[in-house]
């Protein structure tokens, strides 16, 4: 496996300097942030992550993310044009030794949360979920606690946006879906970068909007709307985890079996009621996943894929973006290396 960490550019607070001096560290997990979704990333701009990263005995060979445009969701006449630009930023990405591409289908709104530093017991933050206080939202009020998508919109652009949706169901959602993965993967298995879905997250509608990369059977019909091994999942197992329904170790022992997870997210999450959820620290007493179990799935399944330790505490005073500090994901960087280690000895 190749252990990567994200990062947000030079105006991250975490440094690749930082980056490189975790233990086992190999990739970077970054993006071109500067340009609008729907526009080409220049080449010039991927080079400068990629020469950054070099610098710090880093590679920069995955990114996450290269925004889907909300009229290819939608179904709009302009999709073409949008999956044309799509299909450029994956030659670009791949001429500079890009192999993987991390995206998302959530219409509207990435992941969502309501309170982004929620105080813990022994005084670190972390990101929760209260459903009652989501539902108490008004999307179109801006009353919203999303990272990085707080002033995505103004009020009356969001507004507009929500009612073109209205007519957006979960089945025109997947027609839209597989329309754009026909137009883009055959781009993907010329240039040798395999695309991998986030899961929605939480895997559950919002705000009346349609959510389908949610559980077992959706992602099995997921993956049946192109079958090519360049099309993949991005195994996010807080995302999915948070439904107690979805065995997560089951699921990631017969994706990697599959040969169809091409990056993974780890993370640990804690369920504290019916669709509430806090984030914890990684290792499995915290949470209620087991981390043990999940790394254990892709050991024994020959896993080569990517993973990157996902959303952490803020812990020791650090502050910066909620859920992309350094310490307590570097530290879940320490510890799935260290279960992979000891699997893999065991194992032998």
């Amino acid at each position: 496996m190749k252990m990567s960490f994200r990062w947000y550019g030079e105006n991250d607070p975490v440094t690749l300097r930082d980056i490189s001096q975790i233990p086992a560290m190999r990739s970077v997990v970054s993006a071109v942030y500067s340009v609008p979704v729907g526009e080409v990333w220049q080449p010039e701009e991927i080079e400068k992550i990629k020469t950054a990263c070099e610098k710090h005995g880093l590679i920069f060979d995955i990114v996450e993310s290269v925004p889907v445009h909300e009229d290819i969701k939608l179904g709009k006449p302009t999709r073409d044009r949008y999956i044309e630009v799509y299909c450029q930023n994956i030659r670009n990405l791949s001429k500079a030794g890009v192999k993987v591409i991390c995206y998302n289908f959530m219409p509207v709104f990435d992941w969502l949360r309501s309170d982004l530093s929620h105080v813990n017991a022994d005084g670190s933050t972390s990101l929760v979920y209260r459903d009652k206080t989501v539902l108490g939202m008004d999307p179109r009020k801006g009353d919203l606690s999303l990272p990085g998508w707080d002033s995505s919109y103004t009020k009356e652009g969001l507004d507009v946006l929500l009612n073109e949706y209205k007519d957006i169901d979960e089945e025109k959602l997947w027609e839209n879906l597989s329309y754009f993965l026909h137009g883009i993967l055959p781009t993907c298995e010329e240039c040798d970068v395999k695309m991998a879905i986030h899961p929605d997250d939480p895997p559950w509608g919002i705000f009346g909007l349609p959510r389908i990369i949610t559980n077992e059977k959706n992602l099995d019909r997921f993956l049946k709307l192109y079958d090519s091994p360049y099309n993949g999942l991005t195994f996010c197992t807080g995302s999915l985890g948070v439904n107690p329904d979805n065995d997560i170790p089951s699921m990631v022992r017969k994706y990697s079996a599959m040969d169809r997870i091409p990056f993974m997210h780890i993370r640990n999450i804690k369920h504290v009621g019916e669709r509430d959820f806090d984030e914890t620290a990684h290792k499995t007493e915290y949470g209620s996943l087991d981390i043990y179990a999940i790394v254990k799935a892709l050991v024994e399944t020959n896993f080569d894929g990517y993973i990157r330790p996902d959303h952490g505490r803020m812990i020791w005073g650090e502050t910066g973006r909620p859920g992309y500090g350094l310490y307590d994901r570097a530290l879940g960087a320490v510890y799935i290396n260290g279960l992979w280690e000891a699997i893999e000895k065991d194992r032998a």
